[in-house]
């Protein structure tokens, strides 16, 4: 009888712990996809901020080209100098903030994937095809090109 009862508690036990084993299997699975899931979902949240601030960015670059070019004119006002030097200095500050920055150009090797060549020139102080001169600044949010850097290419 003892033996019985003995045999159906291991019966009873073995069937509890299959089930709790399976049970826990799917729970393992069930949090790794949720993990998973978040962090998908971060990375495309992060991304399309990073489009839209690209975007919002790329439309007011122009803006940033003419004020660097304002602020490059000879004037005599130096007050009306000053105060385009600071609202320029703002500006960048401002898109700094928001994870711009500006693709390094002028003595380094071209790079196809943050550079436009626009055209060559013959520099024997340069090696080959070392940036000489950036024509229109570029600009970058993360790994992400805003505006490619149109730059003069060397030998």
């Amino acid at each position: 009888m003892e033996e019985e009862k003995l045999e159906e508690a291991e019966v009873i036990l073995s069937t509890n712990q299959k089930e709790f084993d399976e049970l826990s299997d799917r729970y393992k699975r069930l949090l790794a996809e949720f993990e998973n899931f978040k962090k998908r979902s971060s990375k495309e949240r992060e991304s399309l901020y990073n489009s839209l601030i690209s975007d919002i960015v790329a439309s007011m670059l122009p803006v940033l080209d003419n004020l660097e070019k304002a602020v490059e004119v000879k004037t005599e006002d130096e007050g009306y100098k000053q105060g385009l030097e600071l609202v320029l200095k703002q500006f960048k500050d401002v898109l700094s903030n928001y994870g711009v920055k500006e693709i390094e150009a002028v003595g380094i090797k071209f790079n196809p994937e943050y550079h436009e060549a626009v055209s060559t020139a013959q520099d024997s102080e340069l090696g080959e095809k070392i940036v000489k001169e950036v024509l229109r600044k570029g600009y970058k949010i993360g790994e992400k090109v805003i505006r490619y850097a149109m730059v003069v290419v060397a030998n």
